[in-house]
C-alpha cells in the first residue's frame, strides 16, 4: 500500500484516550451528551477557550458539524459565503444546499477570504429576489493549508459586525493552525472572535469527534433540537467527552498539531532543497509542492497521497498531509526519494 500522506486521520488515536475509554467504560451514564464525560470536556474547553457562558456541543465529524451549524443559525433564505476552495463548497456532497441554503463562493488567491471579496457577494444580493447573505465561512487552516492571523480574522469579524452577518469558523484542523510557524494568535484570543466555531478532534488525534462552541445567543436557541433531527444528538456521547478530555491534558491537543506541522516542515525543507515549489506557501501540516508528472507517477509507487490539480505543462499540484503520528523516518525516506527520482527522471 505504501506510507500515507493521504490525511491527518488515518490512524487511530493518541494512546491517553484510549486509557480514558478504558477506565471508564463500565461506568453507567445518561445519553446524549448529558454524561459526566461530556460535561468535563465542555467545561475543559470553556476553560481553555476563555469562553465561559459559551455552550458547547459535540458530535461526530466536520461535514455534520457544518451543516447542522449553518442550517441552524439560518434562516430559509439566507446564504453563506466561502471561499471557493472552501471545504463547505467542494468537499461536502452539496450538504449545506440539501438544508436549503446556498454556499455563495468567492476565488482566493490563498484560500481566505478578505472583506473586500464578501462585500462583493454582499452587494450583489440586493433584494429580496435574491438569497440574502447571513454567514461568513471559515476555515482556520485552510483547505489549501494557509493560516489566518489576528489582524485578518480581527478585520473579518468587524465587517461581519458591520454587515449583520455571523462569522463562523470551521476549526477542524485548528491545532494545526494555532501552532503553526505563521500563526500570531492565541486560543483565548482567537476563540473571542467568532461567533461560533468548533474544534476538531478527528483530524489532531482523536478517534472522532468535532466541539462545537457557541457564543452568539441567536445561535444557540434550541440548536440541541437540530442536533438530534440530523443525527448528531449520540445516546453514548461519552464516547465524545472523553476524546476531548484526552486531547485538553496535559497539553496534549496542541503538541499533536505542532508534530503534525512540524513533519510537513520537514517535507517542505526538503522538497524546496530539491528545486521545487508549492501552489501554497506552507504554513501548516497539509502542504501543496509542485511535481513533475513522471516524478509522482514514481512516487505514488511507495506512497498514498492526493494529485491535487493538473497544470497542463507536464507538472501537477500534490497534497502531502502529515499528522499527530508522522513517523520523520518516513519523511526523511519520501525526500530522499523524492531527490532519486527527481534525478532519474
Amino acid at each position: 500500500m505504501g506510507y500515507s500522506f493521504l490525511n491527518d486521520y488515518s490512524e487511530g488515536c493518541v494512546p491517553e484516550i484510549l486509557d480514558i475509554l478504558g477506565r471508564t467504560n463500565h461506568a453507567q451514564e445518561v445519553g446524549y451528551g448529558e454524561d459526566a464525560l461530556c460535561v468535563e470536556a465542555a467545561g475543559l474547553i470553556r476553560g481553555e477557550t476563555g469562553c465561559l457562558k459559551a455552550d458547547v456541543h459535540f458530535v461526530s465529524g466536520a461535514t455534520q458539524a457544518n451543516k447542522i451549524i449553518i442550517s441552524s443559525a439560518l434562516r430559509p433564505f439566507e446564504a453563506v459565503v466561502a471561499a471557493n476552495t472552501g471545504h463547505i463548497a467542494v468537499h461536502e456532497a452539496g450538504a449545506i444546499e440539501a438544508t436549503g441554503h446556498k454556499v455563495c463562493t468567492v476565488p482566493t488567491a490563498d484560500g481566505k477570504l478578505i472583506p473586500e471579496l464578501v462585500d462583493q457577494v454582499v452587494k450583489t444580493h440586493i433584494d429580496e429576489h435574491m438569497v440574502k447573505p447571513r454567514m461568513v465561512y471559515i476555515s482556520n487552516t485552510t483547505e489549501v493549508g494557509t493560516v489566518y492571523v489576528k489582524k485578518e480574522l480581527t478585520v473579518l469579524k468587524e465587517y461581519c459586525g458591520a454587515n449583520n452577518l455571523y462569522l463562523f469558523v470551521d476549526g477542524a484542523r485548528l491545532a494545526q493552525a494555532l501552532t503553526s510557524k505563521a500563526n500570531d494568535i492565541a486560543m483565548k484570543e482567537f476563540a473571542a472572535i467568532p461567533d461560533v466555531f468548533y474544534i476538531g478532534g478527528t483530524k489532531n488525534g482523536a478517534l472522532l469527534g468535532e466541539a462545537i462552541v457557541i457564543n452568539n445567543e441567536n445561535i444557540k436557541n434550541d440548536f440541541r433540537f437540530n442536533l438530534k433531527q440530523n443525527g448528531a444528538l449520540l445516546a453514548k456521547g461519552r464516547i465524545l467527552g472523553a476524546q476531548f478530555i484526552g486531547l485538553f491534558t496535559d497539553n496534549i491537543f496542541y503538541r499533536n498539531g505542532a508534530h503534525a506541522n512540524s513533519m510537513a516542515m520537514k517535507l517542505a525543507d526538503g522538497i524546496e532543497e530539491a528545486g521545487f515549489g508549492f501552489m501554497a506557501e506552507p504554513e501548516s501540516n497539509q502542504i501543496f509542492p509542485i511535481l513533475p508528472n513522471r516524478v509522482i507517477e514514481s512516487l505514488l509507487k511507495d506512497y498514498r497521497f492526493y494529485r491535487w490539480a493538473d497544470n497542463g505543462d507536464g507538472s501537477s499540484s500534490i497534497r502531502l498531509v502529515t499528522s499527530w503520528a508522522t513517523k520523520e523516518d518516513k519523511v526523511d525516506r519520501f525526500i530522499a526519494d523524492l531527490k532519486s527520482a527527481n534525478r532519474c527522471a
